[in-house]
């Protein structure tokens, strides 16, 4: 989920995403100036990150490719990991 704009009480721009188990936990306390528990879906290990600041792009990419991961079959995780040679 992207919110360019801003969403509740976060007033800056993030998206959210799913994230693989114990990466919430390990985000959001190494650096959580960057990452946060998004309300509604924080308590299933998603997790918020702060797009308003220096965003480094790489990283962004790894996240979603870890949060397709964790949501999408085993078929679609293994065309992924096909295409990535």
């Amino acid at each position: 989920m992207l919110w360019p704009s801003g969403h509740h009480d976060h007033d800056f721009p993030h998206m959210w995403c799913a994230a693989l188990p114990g990466a919430q936990d390990e985000l959001v306390t190494t650096e959580p100036d960057r990452f946060f528990r998004p309300p509604y879906v924080g308590g299933r290990g998603w997790i918020g990150i702060r797009l308003d600041g220096s965003v480094d792009w790489r990283e962004l990419t790894a996240v979603c490719e870890d949060a397709f991961r964790a949501v999408a079959t085993k078929k679609l995780v293994a065309e992924l990991d096909r295409a990535h040679g």
